[in-house]
């Protein structure tokens, strides 16, 4: 007889899974995806190492989840901050405030996100993120034009280029003990302008 999974069986799988890669996701936090290795995953856990790999082939599938996992909810909280049915520039405002306001309250973790050394995997999933944040604000960036608050441009280009400026803008602050509200300002300020809003009032 052929086995098959309970229902309980799967949810208790699922439930295994999720557990770990909130571990995961909490060694990356801590120390970047150079801190996220099996052995570590499966102390942290309270697991067998044979454990995690019954769930992840590799450390490059389990770093390329967790880069996922988190990468999928920044994208989320953005397109959720440019979501209103407000003016197009609070919405950019916003939308520029919330990508920064993350990133710099989790400087280690958005310093993975962007930019830290990874496997393979990892750099290919970054290029698709910054294609879905560059999907966000473009679609912003068409309404704007669409109802003439903004001048006629190249919106997926823009949006990409505002993208790419974010998130190379922000690794020194990083870094740094930046002031928040200085660099959120900036930044606003920096991205109205390219895309021919003016400055924030």
């Amino acid at each position: 007889m052929a086995y098959r999974e309970t229902v309980r069986i799967r949810e208790r799988k699922a439930a295994q899974r999720d557990a770990l890669l909130q571990a995961a996701e909490q060694l990356v936090r801590a120390g970047g995806f150079a801190a996220l290795a099996i052995q570590s995953l499966a102390q942290r856990a309270g697991v067998s190492v044979g454990t995690v790999y019954r769930y992840f082939d590799n450390k490059e599938a389990l770093a390329v989840e967790v880069f996922e996992r988190v990468s999928a909810r920044e994208v989320a909280a953005v397109a959720e901050a440019v979501a209103e049915s407000s003016p197009l520039v609070p919405r950019i405002r916003q939308g520029v405030a919330v990508f920064a306001h993350r990133a710099l309250r989790a400087p280690k973790l958005a310093w993975s996100l962007i930019a830290e050394p990874a496997e393979p995997g990892v750099d290919a999933a970054r290029i698709e993120y910054r294609k879905a944040y560059a999907a966000v604000f473009e679609a912003v960036l068409a309404e704007g034009v669409a109802s003439g608050e903004l001048p006629e441009q190249d919106c997926a280009l823009n949006a990409a280029a505002l993208v790419g400026a974010l998130a190379e803008a922000l690794l020194g602050p990083l870094a740094a003990d930046a002031d928040e509200q200085h660099v959120i300002q900036h930044l606003q300020t920096f991205c109205l302008r390219a895309i021919g809003a003016g400055s924030p009032s």
